[in-house]
């Protein structure tokens, strides 16, 4: 459903990378790198599987290993790509239209919260970076000891810690099986995809659309505006 109106909401639930971030490029490119140096391909469409799942439900080292027949040194590896990944973030600020959702979420007095399948010390540092971890009441992440995404865990105890039924909450996501997960969790979905995951699939979205801006319009329009 494409640009549809969004529901009443109480509170709103932001992923993190690819939504509040533009994290995910700098992370693709560091494993299409890995996989061209040792002659295969890393496709968008393949890549997808993973984002949003911390790499739990597709892992591309073990993709790599299985094209190749080989084994590979991956803490060497990963720490080299860890190193190029922060190099290509270094400058890196919120996506176009964050701040701006952000504030007129903060007129509203709408409680936020972030739900990552990242880890704290990759997400707690971000915002912490970028000075806007006090606008959120909850930050939930992997090593909180919940299943990560595309099960609802995350969401659902989002909306738990906001005192809140998942349906009154409102998630914006970015990936597939970020997507799956609130639908799972019984919550609506804005889904905003970006350069790597535009491929993916939103059929379980509320309504898909191009931008934060975008979402701000809709927020703008819905009745909690009202």
């Amino acid at each position: 459903m494409i640009e549809s109106p969004v529901p009443f909401s109480k509170a709103v639930l932001f992923d993190f990378d690819g939504v509040l971030v533009d994290t995910e490029w700098a992370i693709y490119q560091s494993w299409e790198r890995v996989f061209r140096a040792h002659g295969h391909a890393l496709p968008l469409d393949c890549f997808n599987q993973c984002l949003g799942s911390g790499y739990t439900h597709w892992n591309p080292a073990d993709h790599l290993e299985s094209l190749t027949g080989k084994t590979y040194d991956w803490e060497t590896i990963n720490a080299e790509r860890q190193k190029r990944i922060h190099a290509d973030l270094a400058h890196s600020g919120l996506m176009t239209g964050a701040l701006e959702l952000l504030n007129w979420c903060r007129k509203q007095a709408l409680p936020l919260a972030v739900a990552s399948s990242s880890s704290h010390r990759w997400v707690d540092g971000w915002l912490e970076k970028l000075g806007i971890r006090d606008r959120f009441v909850s930050v939930l992440c992997r090593d909180d000891g919940l299943p990560v995404k595309p099960d609802p865990a995350l969401y659902v105890e989002s909306a738990r810690r906001l005192s809140l039924p998942p349906a009154d909450c409102l998630v914006i996501e970015d990936s597939e099986n970020g997507t799956t997960a609130a639908h799972r969790a019984g919550i609506p979905v804005i889904a905003v995809p970006n350069r790597i995951t535009e491929c993916a699939n939103f059929e379980l979205a509320t309504c898909r659309v191009s931008s934060l801006h975008k979402v701000l319009e809709l927020l703008q329009h819905s009745p909690l505006a009202r």
